[in-house]
């Protein structure tokens, strides 16, 4: 006997393998597939059937001795027969209604498994080639919406010459087969997931090595790296107190863990590393500590700026900025623009008007200030801003920010034998104030003043909140969610928008020439045209002709895959999922945020903020 082939019946009803469409009476239906074959056709050994429900040859999972190998005739032992096991299970369950079994059906036949599957694999990319069962390789989308690597979809098309989709048996344009087109968007697609999934493992795999403030050294110490000896290159040692980094006035013994007294008037240290451990002035170089949204938590003096005058109780101190420090100027001290009240300088400012206290450092390279240490580096107490201004600086080319500070500290400086601290004091007088512009005085009442009452320098207001009071790591985190949320936001508009609107996709088509839009924006875009136009030379009736539908984006004629525009379900899918997950990463965030309110609300405004005595600067703080 010769070797048969045995074929379906294709979306049209028409046989695959004799080209006749045969009546209903004279084809089968199979029963797990649904899908119909010629009876004429079919081998006698096809048409048995052991159930009330026939299965085709591609169903049934039984050889035919004498249909060809490789007909798509699926052994006992082969990956169609555990497919078609089970389907045959979900068949059988009593369980489930006809709607819940065809869904199920469906979700098995696409790769998606039984709804079995955890959470974690829902979350998967859920497109596959129809025919390796696996993720499309420079996809294609046929007109009628579904998705297949390029090599499979040649193998098939070309190699095969069958020009009906393996899933819906619709008909293959001729055009598209020999000509087929990449998705791109499915492109960006699966590599966006095979770049999130890798970077997961990799995040997994990778152990992050953070040095606790325990485990560091009681003192800086030169790094093995470092070009030059001594504390220039070296790294920061423990902290030994609790407070964040914005933190305004003096530092109380409740955040001294170590000696549970606070950082004195007086005290000492031999640089400026060793006094950032202590909270008092954080940063290695530069002068001013502060956030210009926040205000100004600490300064040092150390000779940086000629124009600075030092009169111990108070005196004149000059802003940043206005210096070329490019290229070999690090250390360039000549002014080669104006400064201007903006970062450091209007942190400055506002400290200036909310009227909070500025701790103060001195250092020993003051050298024409009286008041400055023989050596190392001094705290001397808070200071509070009175006025700020602009004036042009003693080198005589380029206008300065100036502060005027004031000593309001409970504690008596280092170079008087009082027993006691500052009381109010009359403003001193300023010359140059004569020659000021853009000049600055409080009017309002301090956040730090003088209790009469008490006799001591308290908050006469609520301080301000510190924002670094998170865990730092916790602050990363965020950091990094938000970034990749609003980075997942933009790829998600610039991969799969419409290129009609320029918005989301919204019912996604993919055309022959693998371009996507909107299925209502393409219809909008050639609404009122059909697809025959009649013609007239005003004598007699001439012969319809045809109208271009020319894609929006290119010059392919979209004439017949209008008439019927199939959804690309896939493609929909997946821009459900990642909008659904954007939607519940705002929410979560928006959760978190009116949490944090609801804290700062219920605490009271004199409540001070402890830490772990274990943590670094400002992490692990607990209220």
């Amino acid at each position: 006997m010769a070797i048969q082939t045995q074929l379906p019946c294709d979306g049209d009803g028409v046989c695959m393998r004799c080209q006749v469409n045969p009546p209903s009476e004279e084809t089968l239906t199979c029963g797990t597939c649904v899908t119909p074959w010629h009876v004429s056709c079919l081998l006698p050994e096809s048409l048995a059937s052991s159930t009330g429900d026939w299965e085709c040859p591609d169903c049934s999972g039984v050889v035919v001795p004498s249909a060809a190998p490789g007909t798509g005739i699926s052994g006992p032992e082969s990956s169609g027969s555990v497919l078609v096991t089970a389907i045959r299970a979900i068949q059988a369950d009593v369980t489930l209604t006809e709607a819940e079994k065809a869904k199920k059906r469906q979700r098995l036949m696409s790769g998606g498994g039984d709804d079995g599957v955890d959470d974690e694999e829902k979350k998967k990319l859920e497109i596959f080639c129809s025919i390796c069962i696996q993720l499309p390789e420079r996809p294609v989308t046929t007109p009628c919406g579904h998705n297949f690597c390029l090599k499979c979809f040649e193998k098939w098309a070309v190699g095969q010459g069958k020009l009906t989709c393996m899933i819906c048996r619709s008909k293959i344009p001729r055009h598209v087969a020999k000509n087929p087109r990449i998705n791109l968007a499915l492109v960006s697609a699966i590599r966006l997931a095979n770049v999130t999934k890798c970077s997961g493992e990799a995040t997994a795999a990778k152990v992050h090595h953070i040095i606790r403030n325990q485990d560091r050294p009681d003192k800086a110490f030169t790094t093995e790296r470092a070009v030059k000896t001594g504390k220039a290159n070296a790294a920061s040692g423990k902290f030994f107190v609790t407070i964040p980094r914005d933190h305004f006035g003096p530092i109380p013994a409740a955040n001294d863990v170590t000696r549970n007294q606070g950082v004195l008037v007086g005290e000492s240290w031999e640089d400026r590393q060793e006094c950032r451990q202590w909270g008092v002035h954080f940063p290695h170089v530069a002068g001013i500590a502060g956030q210009a949204a926040v205000g100004a938590q600490s300064v040092a003096l150390s000779g940086g700026y000629d124009d600075d005058e030092d009169h111990g109780e108070w005196f004149l101190y000059t802003g940043s900025g206005g210096r070329d420090l490019s290229g070999n100027k690090r250390v360039n001290k000549i002014q080669s623009s104006d400064q201007a009240f903006k970062n450091m300088n209007e942190a400055l400012r506002l400290s200036c008007k909310m009227g909070y206290p500025v701790r103060v450092v001195r250092s020993w390279k003051e050298k024409r200030s009286a008041y400055a240490p023989a050596e190392g580096v001094r705290y001397d107490g808070v200071y509070r801003i009175e006025k700020c201004w602009s004036n042009v600086g003693v080198q005589g080319l380029h206008k300065m920010c100036r502060y005027l500070f004031v000593r309001c500290d409970n504690e008596p400086a280092p170079w008087t034998s009082d027993e006691h601290g500052d009381r109010p004091r009359p403003l001193p007088d300023v010359p140059e104030l004569e020659n000021a512009t853009d000049l600055f005085v409080r009017k309002e009442s301090p956040s730090w003043g003088f209790d009469e009452a008490e006799g001591r320098w308290k908050w006469m207001k609520s301080p301000p909140v510190s924002r670094m009071a998170l865990d730092t790591e916790e602050r990363k985190k965020n950091k990094r969610a938000k970034k990749g949320n609003n980075a997942m936001k933009a790829r998600l508009l610039k991969e799969f928008s419409c290129q009609i609107c320029r918005k989301v996709l919204s019912l996604p088509v993919t055309t022959p020439c693998a371009h996507n839009f909107c299925k209502a924006c393409l219809e909008a875009k050639f609404a009122g045209i059909t697809q025959l136009r009649d013609r007239s030379n005003g004598v007699r009736k001439l012969r319809a002709k045809k109208n271009i539908m020319t894609c929006p984006c290119c010059t392919t004629d979209l004439s017949e895959f209008l008439q019927n525009p199939q959804v690309n379900r896939e493609m929909m899918e997946i821009i459900e999922n990642f909008k659904k997950s954007e939607e519940e990463a705002e929410v979560a965030e928006s959760s978190n945020i009116s949490e944090e309110e609801g804290e700062e609300e219920s605490e009271p405004p004199t409540k001070k903020i402890k830490m772990d005595k274990n943590s670094v600067g400002g992490t692990s703080l607990s209220a």
